[in-house]
């Protein structure tokens, strides 16, 4: 026998179609009024759909005159907020032509016009009841006997067709313990009503809403625990969103499976993250991390078939901020760089345009790129919001979980659990404002335009009244919490609807031990006994308290004594950066070079050129330059004009090669350091050096090392040929920024660039305690590998100096200063063999790119240096050195 059940959410549907099938019960047919009017219209009619309603709008908006409203048509949220408006108008029965306002009038004249553009079978509540009404005689078929569940009041547009209905055919309204409307008594409606449960609430006053969930959390895990189902428990909130992320992390923390009713946000899953990369992509820019995450994501499109690993043909430094910068990087691709050997370019790069072309192409883009689910998402969001507000729209996006909620706990709304009571009720958030919530205006309505009690003759303050009365009046255990402080620390109130419980409220303390934690880390916290015979309790203990002594610790930089990684990397060749950093700070040298710690990478677009960079595009400039000149004649011959030129043709190359493979600042910025790198490129071939016999010049010249990029140059030296400091087993590599080089070989002139500001008694320095070891080390090298009849002078050069001060200082005794590095490498390398690695001279200073690995604490470096002193003892003389 047929039977059909009005239910008043998603939920309750839910929860009486299992409830039916657990008895296999046939013939029910379970749907909200909507539906019902719609079914016994007849037609394959339906109600409107919200989406396609505000999507509708939307179209509509620019066609239509919309009086005062004209100047915000256009913004974004107004289509959303005029869907909201329609809902309220049709669920109340207003008919908005006939309020006699010009607001209303616009309003009407827009809703005409949506009405026109909705498909046919969509039709708004007053219609469906009036169609509905006219087919009366076909409802003891079609409906059977009708039963009201979970409502505790309906909106006036469905009520003259329940009435109608209770006329023909049996009609009953299960009421339990909820509130039942005044308009029913005088109906032939059944009411079922029953008493109440009458429970008794317990009161919970928490921290913020974060210790909420976690105590509802501690709650749910307890009654778990003492064998309910978990089928019988809910966590509901007036308002579920605000707590969304906490439930969401707290859930993931706690391994329990519960069920979000209203959706989890789409940007927790892989399709959601998809569609964030492209919008972030199309707001934000072209770059090539944002590409490569949004390529990584996307699941068909047009470039489904690329093969795996395709990117590697990329630069991997390169930001390409550009589609002129993919097209330049991507034509230098050969298609042996390909992973399948067949070329992509031209298909990668019409995506890239695409993708160029910002929010303007976001539509396209996304039919294009996205499929599935994806796709879906994304059209969703376009439709609540213009293409610029992406980011917002996506967030707000919502997606099943697949969790069922018949055999989970549900985390929900205050109106869904009133629908669907459950046994066990947590509520959340009974706080001033925010349960019940505040009655506000309608965004295009106001009250001085049309009565909000007639707009919404259902306010929600009243609905959170009635809800709570429900949920408490069908529960066997209820458990109330409210925040004292929100998330910012602002004081809140507690809500009205608890002050005349007669229990007071239990204090609890964010700190407190629970009964039950919810999870490993939330027993361990309130556990300190259990935590504290953990090895990571251990270890981060006793690191704690070494800190504090007055003496060098393993977490201060002891360790193992030879250690074989140590002893392979003081094999290999090191730079005058390395070996700096093994000098002047012991504790980074292992942390950089041994372990591989390297500081985060440059943002795809930094503000600035920093220091290191912009030294970098000098010498640049200066390599291509001298190349060229030294292939038109040298340098040493040229004239200043040749030189001029050639210092643009290799300025406006270097520019093109570090915007393709090397992050750059904004356009302003970065065209700026160009002319200042320029400059200053200029300024050093300027300075007048005397020219050596027959000389020739290189720039940018490797030692000690394989170097593919001077493959095919015509070098004095053999490369990858050793170069040891003597007497250390040392061995070095690096690039000598310039190298003078008389035609008889006799005489040498290696020239270290400073690009930076000079500094005060430049002309005392030798060493500078082990942070000056360029002029010595390259000087070195060269007599190294040109032989011991070359007469040699090292010197450093600082472009910018002022006029009129001195910008060159030769190093005068370089037998000298060698002898102090290699004293120095010798007692720093026998130290880290010997296991003494601690903080150093350098680890104070403010370019120390691993200074987070410290100790957040102002006294730790002033109280453990001059132990790092004392253990270092030779290896440390060095720091003093001028």
């Amino acid at each position: 026998m047929r039977r059909t059940v009005v239910v008043h959410t998603t939920l309750a549907g839910h929860m009486v179609r299992v409830d039916a099938a657990r008895r296999n019960e046939a013939g029910v047919q379970v749907m909200t009024m909507g539906q019902l009017a719609a079914r016994l219209a007849g037609g394959l009619l339906q109600p409107v759909d919200l989406n396609v309603l505000t999507e509708v709008i939307g179209a509509a908006l620019p066609d239509i005159v919309m009086g005062e409203l004209e100047p915000i048509k256009g913004l974004p949220g107004m289509a959303a907020a005029v869907c909201s408006t329609f809902d309220k108008a049709w669920r109340a029965g207003i008919v908005l032509s006939k309020v006699g306002h010009p607001r209303t009038d616009a309003l009407a004249a827009l809703e005409q016009a949506v009405i026109d553009r909705l498909p046919a079978s969509m039709k708004r509540p007053c219609d469906l009841v009036e169609m509905a009404l006219r087919r009366m005689g076909h409802a003891p078929v079609v409906v059977g006997a009708l039963e009201v569940q979970g409502h505790s009041e309906m909106s006036p547009c469905w009520r003259p067709l329940l009435i109608a209905l209770a006329e023909i055919i049996p009609v009953s309204w299960t009421a339990g313990p909820r509130h039942v409307p005044d308009w029913l008594k005088s109906t032939k409606v059944d009411v079922l009503a029953a008493p109440g449960t009458d429970p008794q609430p317990r009161v919970f006053s928490c921290a913020n809403p974060i210790h909420e969930v976690g105590e509802a959390f501690r709650w749910m895990r307890a009654l778990l625990a003492k064998g309910i189902s978990a089928s019988d428990i809910a966590i509901v909130a007036a308002s579920p969103g605000d707590y969304d992320d906490h439930v969401f992390s707290t859930s993931r923390d706690a391994n329990i499976p519960i069920h979000f009713v209203h959706g989890i946000k789409a940007l927790t899953g892989a399709d959601g993250q998809a569609t964030a990369a492209l919008a972030e992509v199309l707001t934000k820019g072209l770059s090539q991390e944002r590409v490569r995450r949004l390529f990584s994501l996307m699941r068909g499109g047009s470039l489904s078939d690329l093969p795996a690993g395709w990117m590697r043909v990329l630069p991997v430094d390169a930001p390409l901020t550009s589609a002129e910068r993919w097209e330049r990087v991507l034509k230098q691709a050969e298609d042996s760089d390909w992973p399948d050997g067949k070329n992509r370019t031209a298909d990668v790069l019409e995506v890239i345009r695409l993708l160029g072309q910002g929010t303007d192409a976001a539509e396209l883009a996304g039919e294009t790129l996205l499929t599935g689910v994806q796709r879906s998402l994304w059209r969703r969001a376009l439709r609540e919001g213009p293409a610029q507000a992406l980011s917002v729209t996506l967030a707000g996006l919502r997606i099943e979980d697949g969790i069922e909620p018949a055999a989970n706990a549900i985390w929900t709304s205050a109106i869904a659990s009133a629908s669907a009571p459950r046994p066990h009720v947590w509520l959340l958030g009974l706080n001033a404002g925010r349960w019940p919530r505040r009655i506000s205006e309608d965004r295009l309505i106001p009250d001085h335009v049309l009565p909000i009690d007639q707009l919404d003759p259902l306010p929600v303050a009243d609905g959170d009244k009635r809800d709570i009365k429900t949920i408490v009046g069908t529960a066997h255990s209820v458990a109330i919490s409210f925040s004292r402080r929100d998330a910012e620390g602002r004081m809140l109130g507690r809500s009205p609807i608890i002050s005349d419980l007669p229990d007071p409220e239990t204090y609890l303390d964010r700190a407190g031990a629970p009964e039950h934690a919810f999870s490993e880390a939330d027993r361990l916290l309130a556990r300190p006994s259990e935590f504290s015979t953990l090895p990571i309790a251990i270890s981060g203990l006793s690191c704690w308290r070494d800190w504090h002594r007055s003496e060098i610790t393993a977490h201060d930089g002891l360790i193992a004594a030879g250690h074989a990684r140590l002893k392979k990397l003081l094999e290999r060749p090191l730079s005058a950066t390395s070996l700096k950093l093994l000098l002047r700070d012991p504790i980074r040298f292992v942390w950089r070079y041994a372990l591989g710690w390297k500081a985060p990478e440059d943002a795809d677009e930094p503000l600035t050129l920093e220091a290191n960079a912009f030294g970098n595009f000098v010498h640049a400039v200066l390599r291509d330059a001298v190349e060229q000149l030294e292939g038109n004649g040298g340098i040493a011959a040229a004239e200043q004009a040749q030189i001029e030129a050639a210092l643009v043709g290799a300025s406006e190359r270097a520019v093109a090669l570090w915007e393709s493979a090397q992050p750059v600042p904004p356009d302003v910025i970065w065209r700026n350091a160009a002319a200042r790198g320029h400059a200053l490129a200029a300024a050093a071939l300027a300075y007048g050096l005397e020219p050596l016999p027959n000389q020739k010049t290189w720039c940018e010249i490797p030692f000690g090392k394989v170097d593919p990029k001077s493959e095919g140059r015509e070098l004095p030296w053999s490369l990858g040929a050793p170069v040891e400091i003597p007497g250390t087993g040392l061995l070095v590599e690096g690039q000598i920024d310039r190298l003078d080089l008389s035609g008889d070989g006799a005489r040498a002139r290696v020239t270290d660039y400073k690009t930076g500001k000079l500094s005060k008694k430049m002309d005392e320095v030798v060493i500078k305690g082990g942070a000056e070891l360029q002029r010595c080390l390259y000087a070195f090298a060269v007599k190294t590998l040109l032989g011991n009849g070359v007469t040699i002078e090292a010197s450093l050069l600082y472009p910018n100096a002022p006029e009129g001060d001195q910008a060159l200082f030769p190093l005068a005794d370089l037998d000298g200063a060698l002898a102090k590095v290699s004293t120095a490498a010798v007692a720093s390398r026998t130290a880290m063999l010997g296991g003494v690695a601690p903080p150093g001279e350098d680890a104070a200073s403010d370019y120390n790119d691993h200074a987070f690995v410290l100790p957040a604490n102002a006294g730790y470096l002033p109280r453990k240096l001059p132990l790092a002193v004392t253990a270092l003892g030779p290896a440390a003389a060095v720091w003093g050195e001028p």
